[in-house]
């Protein structure tokens, strides 16, 4: 049965193996932590999203894992297409937009502040917005949403740089399309990161 619902949530993770997630953590207190800490952030983002009025879909960077904590009860399973973050964050907005949603919203599993308001308020903001941004401190953002498929906003990006952010407002004012930022959350990508977050996991 096609959903009835308008919304469709993207969750972008890497398949949790040692030595290839949260290197710049991984820098500083090694291989095995680092995946420890990381499976650590897809429970919490597991759990945060569960409850959010769209349909989730679990975007894997390099293949579908069957039996993890990701039921397929509750999120459809792909895989990421493209050689860029760009270009994978475009092919899934794509598809979302192709499958009929009205709304798409994409996140990371990086973020130990993201909360499910967060997502609610993004869905919300695109009743009169074309784009939403949830800023992150290093420059980038946790959160990216649009009501209609805006391509633009991927291409030509120095991805993981502290300009990504900005540029995407650029773009949004550049192409008339009207955009809501929502609060600055941080993600753990460094030992610090992970500090600020730790006590509530």
């Amino acid at each position: 049965m096609p959903s009835t619902n308008n919304n469709a949530l993207l969750i972008f993770i890497k398949n949790p193996e040692k030595g290839n997630v949260k290197t710049r953590l991984a820098a500083t207190v090694g291989d095995d932590k680092a995946l420890k800490i990381y499976e650590k952030l897809l429970a919490y983002t597991c759990n945060t999203v569960l409850n959010v009025n769209a349909d989730r879909q679990l975007w894997y960077s390099r293949y579908i894992a069957g039996e993890d904590a990701w039921s397929e009860t509750n999120f459809t399973k792909k895989v990421q297409q493209g050689e860029s973050l760009g270009q994978r964050m475009m092919y899934a907005f794509k598809q979302a937009f192709d499958e009929g949603y009205k709304k798409a919203v994409v996140i990371g599993s990086d973020c130990g502040q993201l909360q499910s308001e967060h997502l609610e308020n993004a869905y919300q903001a695109l009743q009169s917005n074309d784009v939403v941004i949830g800023p992150s401190q290093d420059g980038g953002y946790y959160l990216l949403g649009m009501r209609r498929f805006l391509p633009v906003l991927f291409e030509d990006k120095a991805w993981s740089t502290e300009n990504v952010f900005q540029q995407t407002v650029e773009d949004c004012k550049k192409h008339d399309s009207s955009y809501h930022i929502l609060e600055e959350l941080n993600d753990v990508d460094t030992e610090a990161d992970w500090e600020q977050v730790k006590d509530q996991f």
